[in-house]
């Protein structure tokens, strides 16, 4: 029962936080459990970190007498302390980039009853001499249809809070909680933390648009015909040089169509290219596609004769391409291939007279 006595009312919440604890570290596994299972199943994006903890008791406790204590002795309004508590349960989740942040949120209000939302984002930014971590906090429950399921059972009167932050915010929060006094700090260097919030502030604002950029390249790169040409009567335009040479969007172009079952992995293309471009730095993409349609049928007739020695030998699309552009431009791209791999295929294509 509720009372105005902190001492009894303390004493009462360690009982219920000891006879509890393991309960509540059961529920925190199974809401990161379900969260994780929700981000999977939808189109969010990635995201990098989904954690949680237990509210240490002390500091729960603290948090009452900071935050909510003297206002309700004042208005004698008899108290519990963990009802006051919201944050007993901690769930975080890091996304990538700030604009994933109300999708996660959406998805998540969703799929819990939501109790509170507490904007962190929109705070700091409406404040013009405030520094902070950003994010957005979620006080939530299970709705009735997940509280109904028997292994939520016991989570169903517990509230737990989700902080969403991306991950700019999330390395600002760490090295924010570490600036001790920060009421008190010298206005000299509160101008310097202020200019280090704005400087990560603007870091993810950037690492966004990278990726929206990123994106639109890869379209034009899907779209684009995968031979540039002009039109009847109709010059070509004029290009800055390397303006066409061959890059990570245009040569998933070019190789996506020849390999179309295979999946080529972002970190590979761009060291491929970087290979290619360091031996020929005005390779274009024109000039890769006339590789392959030009070399592809000898290359896999020498890949069948290779793997058909040995079946435990590989030879993947980057394979086949070294071996294109080594057919392509032999004096240039002499060291796409590795000496033993250059002379095996030097000698095939000597016997039969494929040699050409």
């Amino acid at each position: 029962m509720a009372s105005l006595n902190f001492e009894l009312e303390r004493r009462q919440f360690r009982e219920y936080y000891d006879s509890h604890r393991q309960t509540f570290e059961e529920a925190k596994n199974a809401f990161i459990s379900l969260i994780n299972t929700l981000i999977r199943q939808s189109d969010v994006g990635e995201v990098t970190k989904v954690e949680g903890r237990i509210k240490d008791r002390a500091e729960c406790i603290r948090k009452f007498h900071r935050k909510y204590q003297s206002k309700l002795e004042a208005d004698e309004q008899p108290y519990r302390i963990r009802d006051y508590i919201s944050d007993l349960i901690g769930i975080r989740i890091v996304c990538l980039y700030e604009d994933q942040i109300a999708v996660v949120s959406d998805l998540l209000q969703q799929h819990f009853r939501t109790i509170d939302v507490t904007d962190k984002i929109s705070a700091v930014e409406s404040t013009e001499d405030s520094f902070g971590y950003k994010g957005l906090h979620l006080d939530l429950a299970l709705n009735d249809e997940l509280a109904a399921q028997p292994r939520y059972r016991p989570c169903t009167d517990l509230i737990f809070e989700v902080q969403i932050r991306s991950l700019i915010q999330d390395a600002w929060s760490v090295l924010d909680h570490k600036i001790k006094y920060k009421k008190s700090i010298p206005n000299d260097l509160r101008r310097r933390i202020n200019v280090l919030s704005a400087l990560f502030e603007l870091a993810d604002r950037e690492f966004k648009e990278i990726r929206n950029a990123t994106a639109e390249l890869m379209q034009q790169a899907t779209v684009a015909p995968i031979i540039d040409t002009a039109t009847e009567n109709q010059s070509p335009p004029e290009t800055t040089p390397n303006e066409k040479a061959v890059n990570a969007f245009n040569f998933l172009r070019v190789a996506g169509h020849f390999f179309r079952d295979f999946e080529f992995k972002d970190y590979k293309v761009d060291g491929f290219v970087q290979d290619i471009l360091r031996l020929n730095p005005n390779f274009e993409k024109a000039d890769l596609h006339r590789c392959l349609i030009e070399n592809m049928k000898m290359v896999r007739d020498y890949r069948n004769d290779f793997l058909a020695e040995d079946p435990e030998n590989t030879f993947s699309p980057y394979t086949t391409i070294r071996h294109c552009l080594y057919l392509y431009d032999r004096n240039t791209f002499l060291k796409i291939l590795s000496r033993v791999s250059r002379e095996r295929f030097d000698n095939w294509l000597q016997s039969a007279h494929r040699e050409i």
